[in-house]
């Protein structure tokens, strides 16, 4: 049998990176945003919600996954009815 036919299941998994218009985790800041625009070196992102828009090293921003992507709406909806926010 050929190696080259089986894949590595010890191997780690590489997410694809995202493009413009999805929803990405940087993971220095530990902030969700919406990419804005990729350029060499650079992610530009946004708030989902709008605001000041910040750049990362792409080796830093990964896609946010489906229940990623929730918790921060989740988190500021539990604020509004604490509140904590207009």
């Amino acid at each position: 049998m050929d190696a080259a036919q089986y894949p590595d299941t010890n191997a780690p998994s590489v997410s694809p990176a995202p493009v413009v218009g999805d929803l990405a985790y940087d993971t220095v800041r530990d902030r969700y945003g919406v990419v804005m625009e990729r350029t060499p070196g650079q992610v530009h992102l946004r708030p989902k919600g709008g605001g000041r828009e910040w750049a990362a090293r792409p080796e830093h921003v990964e896609l946010a996954r489906a229940g990623e992507a929730l918790s921060p709406q989740v988190a500021e909806a539990n604020a509004r009815s604490r509140g904590e926010l207009l």
